[in-house]
């Protein structure tokens, strides 16, 4: 496979923290690497002892006024139109108190926050820190949220006053009908609260955007872009998966004496007709414009790439992977790899049966069920290396399978055995070498070795079971025989968590997928 994507440059202190084997060019947007030198380690124990050291107490004493409030809420969610304006400032006002015992004395905002019915949806960026919540408590705005949040005691009451958008884990349905619901709302004319909705759905760094989410631009209405700064000279406020964590930034940030944070309200941004009919085009050209307003890049990778990136199965992706582009190809003609899961056997089966499994573009659109176009070419070229016009549609079903379930190594070696087996299911040297070059996403590879390895009677072929036998018994196989000179970046001893979507991330987008453990069990240090 070869690679033509684009390749964004890691920063030194992130490929430090960038776990082995990983791909620096996509794990090191989800690292923040805190620096402070021994004479800030000490004035950060002196403030701990001064002014926001109270500012817990001052937090906590705005818990009872909450729950004072609490009655007001119920009364404000349903009460008349003056009430309503009552519990508002009230709410505001409690939040504010909040904010300023953190440190952050004064919110900058620039710009001015559109109406609702100019833009129902309020689109924010970058997401880095449960401190984006500021700007969702100055406007009020709905948010998008897991249903669960309903039922927590006093904060639960304080929600449902801003009517926001429920989303249910348990419901299959019910991404879509999250999405229909913030249409029917952003189409309501103004009637509704604005949605205030973090399009990146995850935390990154801030040094540039990945890529929207389309929930909040399938409704085709207008939005207001909204981009956040964090202005301050040492970095407290970053909250991503391989760094200081929940309680770490919490503590470090009360213990500043002032936060600067600092809000833009862009220019209302209106879609045309071709962005109506292609939500993925009007995200694109949105995070664009407040990529300029920000002064940082932009790039097409995903979280759902760091995933990939980090998952923990025995074929560590390696750094010079173009299984990352893969993917993202694989995404551009609108599938979606976790969709596709279902059909691997499918696709295996009818690669199979094909000699040798070559196939021309045409046949290989017909098998994916899309037109040909600029980007299924695209995605034909990574494994047209010669550029002679057909691929072996194993390679292409071997890399999906890793992309679709990056962790389960032996699922995907399986199938391929299937694949590429004689009648016996067996294979040789060059057969096992094609198949690791693809789950790898690398050009070249040396099996050599590992193939001796395992071939431990020398017939010149191996069998699934007896790579199986082999992988068990020596489970760190990859980095001993396949890159063993590969110039790795430690991360220290502990193992990287395993990613999950971020708490603010699952509330604020409904395009989420919801896949992994609870966003609560993030690392809290």
């Amino acid at each position: 496979m070869t690679q033509e994507g684009q390749v964004v440059e890691a920063s030194p202190a992130a490929l430090l923290l960038a776990p082995t084997g990983c791909s620096p060019s996509c794990w090191w947007l989800f690292c923040h690497c805190l620096h402070h030198p021994g004479q800030e380690r000490a004035a950060l124990g002196l403030l701990w002892m001064g002014p926001n050291h109270r500012g817990l107490e001052m937090a906590a004493h705005a818990g009872p006024r909450g729950r004072k409030q609490h009655r007001a809420c119920i009364l404000g969610t349903s009460g008349r139109p003056w009430e309503l304006r009552v519990v508002d400032v009230l709410l505001r006002a409690i939040m504010r108190t909040m904010w300023f015992a953190g440190g952050f004395h004064r919110v900058a905002v620039k710009g001015q926050q559109a109406l609702p019915s100019e833009a129902a949806i309020l689109t924010l960026a970058p997401h880095s820190s449960y401190f984006d919540a500021i700007p969702v408590t100055m406007t009020m705005s709905s948010i998008v949220m897991k249903a669960e949040s309903r039922d927590i005691p006093i904060w639960g009451t304080l929600i449902k006053y801003i009517r926001p958008v429920f989303v249910s884990r348990s419901d299959q349905d019910s991404r879509r009908k999250t999405v229909e619901e913030i249409k029917r709302r952003a189409q309501s004319g103004g009637k509704w609260p604005q949605i205030m909705i973090f399009p990146e759905g995850t935390c990154t760094n801030r040094t540039c955007l990945i890529t929207f989410k389309p929930g909040a631009f399938i409704p085709g209405v207008p939005v207001q872009p909204v981009v956040l700064r964090y202005p301050n000279r040492l970095d407290t406020i970053t909250w991503t998966w391989q760094g200081p964590g929940a309680l770490k930034i919490l503590w470090l940030t009360l213990c500043q004496f002032h936060n600067q944070v600092e809000i833009e309200f862009l220019p209302v941004y209106s879609p045309s007709e071709e962005e109506r009919k292609d939500p993925a085009l009007y995200a694109s050209n949105v995070r664009r414009v407040m990529a300029e307003a920000l002064g940082v890049s932009i790039t097409d990778y995903t979280f759902e790439d760091c995933q990939l990136a980090l998952a923990e199965g025995q074929l560590r992706l390696p750094e010079d992977t173009c299984l990352l582009e893969f993917a993202r190809l694989v995404r551009g003609l609108g599938l979606k790899p976790e969709k596709l899961d279902r059909a691997l056997d499918r696709h295996a089966e009818r690669a199979g049966a094909k000699p040798g499994g070559r196939v021309t573009l045409p046949e290989f659109a017909a098998q994916l069920g899309v037109p040909v176009s600029e980007a299924l070419e695209d995605l034909f070229s990574l494994f047209d290396e010669g550029g002679g016009g057909e691929i072996d549609l194993r390679e292409y079903v071997v890399a999906l399978s890793v992309v679709c379930r990056p962790s389960q190594t032996l699922d995907t070696v399986r199938l391929a055995f299937q694949m590429y087996g004689s009648q016996d299911g067996s294979i040789d040297q060059g057969a096992l070498s094609c198949i690791l070059r693809t789950a790898l996403g690398v050009a070249e590879l040396s099996v050599a070795e590992l193939f001796r390895a395992i071939d431990q009677e020398e017939t010149g072929k191996i069998t699934f079971a007896d790579f199986e036998r082999f992988a068990e018994t020596y489970p760190d196989f990859a980095e001993e025989y396949l890159y063993p000179d590969q110039t790795r970046f430690q991360s220290g001893t502990q193992t990287p968590p395993a990613l999950t979507a971020n708490g603010f991330c699952t509330d604020f987008s409904p395009e989420n997928s919801g896949i992994g453990p609870d966003p609560l069990c993030k690392k809290l240090d």
